[in-house]
């Protein structure tokens, strides 16, 4: 029986083959891409069992990419392997359908524990996070109001491409729906976030992880 499939999604060319190098010898590594749309579409194309993501990716987000993946017939597991710490940024990947969360400060063997973790059908935190974790997804249980996120899957989508520096034209070609329907989403996140300027909205879309700093 060959090793499991496994497809690579980080916009760091050094660290993605470096993870191949240390993944190789334990799984069947059946691409590497860097951008979160070419993510969605090459998980359809290669069918991994198992998809390892950074949450920063252009065009669209980790967390975004594992809520389409997850949406998929015979959809792999994912597991997230990035420098976000923060508690936010955990839960939300969990509550995307991630079956693992792994800082990139960790050992090698962490992303290769939660791997095979997630294959069994378990879940996997790194322990650098995990408590936190927990108390968050158990506060989320008790007031599951509080933790609502401020922005929709689309909004949250097109918040990244403003502030990857795309216009509303093109955001409305890529994404095939209307510059009118991107321009009331566009008015809507600034409510939602409190921002009045693009220059605002990338320093959110920063903040947040949806983007990395240039």
């Amino acid at each position: 029986m060959g090793h499991p499939r496994v497809l690579i999604g980080d916009d760091h060319v050094m660290f993605s083959e470096g993870l191949r190098r240390i993944l190789e010898p334990h799984f069947e590594i059946v691409g590497t891409i860097s951008d979160g749309r070419d993510l969605v579409e090459a998980v359809d194309r290669l069918r991994p069992e198992v998809v390892v993501a950074d949450i920063s990716m252009p065009s669209l987000n980790g967390i975004e990419a594992a809520r389409r993946i997850r949406k998929m017939q015979r959809a792999p597991k994912v597991v997230f392997l990035t420098m976000h710490d923060d508690v936010t940024f955990a839960t939300a990947a969990f509550q995307a359908g991630a079956s693992g969360y792994v800082l990139k400060r960790s050992a090698p063997a962490e992303i290769i524990t939660a791997i095979q973790e997630a294959l069994r059908g378990r879940t996997y935190v790194s322990p650098l996070v995990a408590g936190d974790v927990l108390n968050r997804l158990m506060e989320k249980r008790k007031h599951p109001e509080k933790l609502e996120s401020e922005l929709t899957s689309r909004q949250t989508e097109i918040l990244q491409l403003l502030a990857e520096g795309k216009s509303p034209k093109e955001i409305a070609a890529v994404l095939d729906i209307s510059t009118r329907t991107v321009e009331f989403h566009k008015y809507r996140i600034m409510q939602a976030t409190g921002v009045r300027t693009i220059a605002e909205l990338t320093r959110y879309a920063i903040a947040h992880g949806i983007i990395q700093p240039s």
